[in-house]
């Protein structure tokens, strides 16, 4: 695997893929990898395609309120994690690189970016709207991959893709979990061992909620039901509700599709996790 830091040199990489007839699929990441991350690049490797991912903790995505200098750091690790996953190149550019002097521009996806996490975050989608976008012109991707965990910011990408004309094919890879079933995410190294044994909590209460749900139960009182059982467990709860898998408008038709959507905290870590309801 190659690594490259210099946008030049990512152009020439990834001219050199064409050249020899190959198809680009890129991995967006903010680094910290597991086993999450690993599984976007093998969903992305298919005969003929390079793989090229990508690592850049974003400061625009972070609020006022989040701590950018908590954000776990692991660059030497995660080329390892990556060079054994089978990644063909690797961009790793600087803030500099990213946001040079001057960069008066962002990328706002308004319906699907204003509930839930954006409620939550307030900017925290324009950031990831903008770097995204600076990402797939960069790279100029034939497909993109992004974890349906956080299934938000992949309604975001999607809507932004189809509004600005990306020829770009967005691909969501089925959450990655744990034996538990916690979702895997870069945070869940900030949960001590007692709170990481009651984190189980969130997918469970989301998979009895959506089992309820599909069966056709009141859906208020299943998502109360579920919020309870999250503060029993020690959560302090941001949101649970239901809503439209594309639109991610609140209160969908039972004959769309729908997705179950939770964040909450425990302790000082937020988590987010969500599921599918079944027609």
């Amino acid at each position: 695997m190659d690594t490259v830091r210099d946008l030049n040199a990512l152009r020439d990489s990834v001219a050199a893929f064409r050249a020899a007839g190959q198809r680009v699929a890129l991995v967006p990441t903010m680094g910290a990898l597991h086993a999450g991350h690993v599984a976007l690049i093998e969903a992305a490797k298919r005969p003929g395609t390079k793989v090229v991912a990508s690592i850049f903790v974003n400061p625009t995505q972070f609020g006022p309120n989040e701590d950018l200098s908590r954000y776990p750091r692991r660059e030497m690790a995660d080329i390892r994690m990556l060079n054994e996953a089978g990644c063909d190149l690797l961009w790793l550019p600087s803030v500099e690189t990213m946001y040079p002097d001057g960069f008066a521009t962002s990328v706002r996806v308004s319906g699907v970016s204003d509930g839930f996490d954006g409620a939550s975050r307030p900017s925290h989608f324009d950031g990831v709207a903008t770097v995204v976008s600076k990402l797939f012109n960069q790279v100029g991707p034939d497909a993109a991959y992004f974890g349906e965990k956080d299934y938000q910011q992949l309604a975001v990408v999607r809507r932004f893709v189809a509004d600005l004309d990306f020829a770009i094919d967005i691909v969501g890879v089925p959450t990655q979990r744990d034996d538990d079933g916690l979702a895997m995410s870069s945070r869940n190294i900030y949960l001590d061992d007692e709170q990481r044994k009651q984190a189980v909590a969130l997918p469970r209460a989301l998979g009895v909620a959506a089992r309820a749900i599909a069966k056709g139960e009141d859906v208020e009182s299943v998502l109360d039901d579920a919020r309870t059982t999250l503060v029993g467990a020690g959560f302090t709860i941001d949101y649970v509700a239901l809503a439209d898998a594309e639109t991610l408008a609140e209160n969908p038709a039972a004959d769309r599709p729908r997705r179950l959507l939770a964040a909450a905290r425990m302790g000082a870590t937020r988590l987010i996790d969500n599921i599918a309801i079944d027609l």
